[in-house]
């Protein structure tokens, strides 16, 4: 088991008391995708942080690769996870290339610098994401989908176990949304543990697997996505009247408004 989270309880010292997360409980296996959705303010980003290390829980026990995450320094946390963010843009024109190949800096020495086995990983991950086109770019002046791909190239390439995504298509047009989530499920399929968060309930459903719901209050319900994304349950969540339509010519559900 990549992670296992149990009893997980943490709240903002601003917070007046009110847990953000309150005995949240999940595990995530090699090679599986969890889906994390919730409302605005629920907890996603705050229970990732707690992923990487970021932020100390109150309570609970947190495991990454069977030992505890608070006894793990951060290198060794930065080996072992990669984080995709929402939205990145460095202040240079580095190249496609020499950005992928910073991913590596978990594995080098601290005075040291990337060599040549460093370059190579670098474009091997960039033909697993399928852009080497890209290789030679500016970083800064391709598209929004291209930099989410090169992002995710810069993770694996550090060689990590498991994959935490914060919302990685919130910024992207629908092809390019399309794109990542094929990435994402690829990724998993080569063995990697991945968690993602999303507001759009159909990215769940796409990538099957688990998903697990915040509720608002801290308290999180996990399971296999189809018995955790129900019509019911997105109607609670979104506090909208969201139905789950099953069409026939994709042999699927997907969520919709019956009307406005």
């Amino acid at each position: 088991m990549i992670y296992r989270i149990s009893g997980l309880v943490y709240t903002y010292p601003t917070a007046a008391g009110k847990k953000v997360l309150d005995g949240v409980s999940l595990t995530v296996a090699a090679g599986e995708v969890l889906t994390l959705l919730g409302r605005n303010g629920a907890g996603k980003s705050t229970l990732l942080s707690c992923m990487l290390g970021l932020l100390r829980p109150q309570a609970g026990e947190l495991l990454l690769t069977g030992r505890s995450i608070g006894a793990m320094s951060a290198r060794e946390i930065a080996a072992t996870v990669g984080y995709v963010p929402q939205f990145h843009l460095p202040g240079f024109d580095y190249t496609v290339l020499d950005f992928v190949v910073m991913g590596c800096a978990s594995r080098i020495g601290f005075f040291s610098r990337p060599g040549r086995r460093e370059r190579e990983d670098a474009e091997a991950a960039l033909e697993e994401l399928h852009i080497s086109h890209l290789r030679d770019r500016p970083y800064t002046r391709i598209s929004g989908g291209e930099r989410q791909q090169a992002i995710i190239a810069r993770t694996i390439v550090s060689r990590p176990q498991a994959l935490l995504f914060d919302e990685p298509t919130a910024h992207l047009d629908f092809g390019n949304q399309m794109r990542v989530l094929r990435c994402i499920k690829a990724l998993a399929a080569k063995g990697y543990a991945v968690v993602m968060t999303t507001h759009n309930p159909d990215h769940a459903l796409l990538l099957g697997g688990r998903a697990a719901l915040l509720d608002g209050c801290g308290r999180l319900g996990s399971g296999r996505t189809e018995e955790i994304v129900t019509q019911r349950m997105l109607s609670d969540m979104y506090g909208a009247d969201i139905r789950l339509e099953h069409v026939a010519s994709i042999g699927r559900k997907v969520a919709v408004y019956p009307s406005l």
